[in-house]
């Protein structure tokens, strides 16, 4: 019998992930740099509120381009395996009533929100099937995957061969009934929840930030220039306008962010949390550093 890996289409979603990514990451580095030349006032504003507004979606989208590139469906004659970024659906063949094309519905089914090829991820409520979720990223290939507690859409290269599979499976029973799990990727940070170091070092790094943010708010306004910048002996102390304090926090954040998602990632293994802690224990004392640059900078006379 034919088992094994049924990927979803990659290259096309992949390809609009990356130009969206890249489109959005060079708004943000212009926006940063205005920032670093313009004056307290409604320019600085709009550079800072532009850069935010483009990089905040980049963590999301850059989430879901590794999702698509590890997404898989694996089927065997024990279950039927679902993986998409942190997100794994290991379903029991025998818990599987039926696969079939989304054609055959007498109702249309209705996509996701923000259907961008290589993602079509979510919830959806059918009036026949009930909650629907998407694990798919091919609208022109979806399959239904009906279980007792929901139905699953998915997008197998090659759906005809994934329906033949888990046919022929089934003709052929299980060989070693498997129990169906769900992993969620919110089931991860809950459980990293529960570990009191993991929320001393996420809070502290969370707080460290916040103050970051307020205390260059206070600064900017308050003090016209700032030493910031290689500083010579001998050579005249060169000023720039304090409004270049903001990169502080807003460095310290992303990079924060970063690190809170690279620690997530790790701890998913339970021999890799080690890992997860270090990650994020730098990233805290990374924002405390950054703190202390603001402090050595502004303590600076000029």
């Amino acid at each position: 019998m034919n088992v094994g890996h049924f990927p979803p289409p990659k290259r096309r979603g992949l390809i609009i992930h990356g130009a969206i990514i890249l489109a959005l990451a060079i708004i943000a580095v212009i926006g940063f740099i205005n920032i670093t030349r313009a004056d307290v006032g409604p320019a600085f504003l709009i550079s800072l509120l532009v850069a935010l507004a483009a990089f905040a979606p980049i963590p999301f989208l850059v989430y879901r381009a590794y999702s698509l590139w590890r997404a898989d469906y694996h089927l065997d004659r024990d279950s039927l395996a679902i993986n998409w970024g942190l997100r794994v659906e290991d379903i029991s063949l025998s818990d599987i009533e039926f696969i079939r094309s989304v054609d055959d519905l007498t109702t249309p089914l209705s996509l996701p929100s923000l259907p961008i090829p290589g993602g079509l991820l979510g919830m959806r409520r059918h009036p026949d099937l009930g909650v629907v979720e998407f694990l798919a990223s091919d609208s022109k290939k979806l399959l239904l995957v009906a279980t007792a507690k929901r139905v699953f859409v998915i997008s197998p290269e090659n759906p005809a061969g994934l329906t033949q599979t888990f046919a022929r499976a089934t003709e052929m029973g299980s060989l070693t009934p498997v129990e169906s799990k769900s992993v969620y990727p919110s089931f991860v940070v809950t459980q990293a929840w529960e570990s009191g170091l993991a929320r001393y070092l996420w809070l502290t790094t969370l707080f460290l930030n916040l103050g970051l943010f307020v205390w260059a708010s206070l600064i900017i306004p308050a003090t016209p220039r700032v030493a910031l910048g290689p500083q010579f002996i001998g050579s005249a102390l060169e000023t720039v306008p304090s409004s270049q304090l903001i990169l502080f926090p807003v460095v310290s954040l992303l990079l924060s962010v970063a690190g809170w998602i690279a620690g997530l990632y790790f701890y998913r293994w339970e021999k890799e949390r080690a890992l997860a802690f270090i990650v994020w224990a730098s990233s805290m004392l990374m924002s405390l550093l950054f703190l202390l640059a603001v402090l050595f900078i502004i303590t600076t006379p000029v």
